[in-house]
């Protein structure tokens, strides 16, 4: 039963695409050596049907990628807290246009920096998984005793029997799959996409622009000399976004239901709350104090 387990889950993993590695999967199950007596343990009923398998597949194809998930919490995040702080401050200067002016250029500076650092991080993700790749292909074309300890240290926490330990050994090291399954199981780096630096990009940038510039709509519909007022009102807006984010940032990781998700969930956003008010009134405290510096300057 272990042994039909695996072998129903093991090509369901990510394999390493076309591009990277040709891979020949009917002579991959051909080459399977199995001994007499482990039929019965082929005849036996899988623990999982095809049917639920193919369920599984289609849930999955629905899914976002996790990856994109947090590339959106880390824009969002950076974005609800470093331009609410900075609109803060210049708040204090009582003049609306500084505020909206120096709120955008940051807006637009930050989230192209933004963008561009999650760009080159992608970019060095794929890098590193081509290092990889082509590091682990080396070694088992030429190591297959080093390969095999590999396969077998892999396994060997699932306490399997050594009769199969050893067949899946000794077919892994001979299967054409094996750098796809050294990648997914010991390396643990699924391939990365070829849109993969893009998508990242755009996702945090977007983020950014999007959670700072929350702080700053109160702004545009007040007079050019009432920035105290209009920012009372991005307080409490951004109280509250900062308080929904937080909370449907933990939800979402943990789940909407159940009184310690519910609690959990209430504490990130009383964190989100702290944070976003501890940095803004940093910003304050520091414009007041170069503005006192400098009226006693002047004096």
């Amino acid at each position: 039963m272990f042994l039909a387990l695996i072998k129903r889950f093991l090509p369901r993993y990510t394999l390493i695409s076309e591009e990277t590695l040709t891979v020949d999967s009917e002579k991959d199950s051909q080459e399977m050596p199995l001994r007499q007596d482990q039929d019965d343990l082929e005849a036996a009923e899988p623990l999982v049907s095809s049917e639920d398998f193919e369920t599984l597949e289609k849930g999955k194809s629905k899914l976002v990628d996790p990856r994109v998930i947090s590339d959106a919490i880390i824009g969002l995040s950076d974005g609800m807290t470093v331009p609410f702080a900075l609109t803060a401050g210049l708040s204090t200067l009582d003049n609306t246009k500084v505020v909206v002016f120096g709120g955008l250029a940051e807006l637009i500076a930050g989230a192209i920096s933004m963008g561009l650092g999650g760009y080159l991080g992608a970019k060095s993700e794929e890098e590193s998984y081509k290092a990889t790749l082509k590091e682990t292909c080396k070694q088992t074309s030429s190591e297959s005793s080093d390969t095999e300890a590999v396969i077998s240290d892999i396994f060997t926490p699932y306490e399997l029997p050594p009769p199969i330990l050893k067949d899946l050994t000794a077919h892994l090291s001979k299967s054409p799959k094996l750098p796809s399954f050294l990648m997914n199981f010991h390396h643990t780096l699924p391939e990365p996409s070829g849109s993969r630096a893009i998508t990242c990009a755009f996702t945090i940038a977007f983020g950014y622009f999007a959670g700072g510039f929350v702080p700053l709509m109160p702004y545009f519909f007040v007079g050019p000399h009432d920035a105290f007022y209009a920012l009372r009102w991005s307080i409490a807006t951004m109280t509250v976004a900062l308080f929904l984010f937080g909370y449907g940032k933990i939800c979402f990781l943990t789940g909407w239901k159940g009184s310690s998700n519910i609690r959990r969930g209430l504490i990130g956003g009383v964190q989100m709350v702290f944070v976003g008010g501890l940095a803004a009134g940093a910003a304050m405290g520091l414009v007041k104090a170069f503005q006192s510096l400098s009226s006693s300057a002047n004096n």
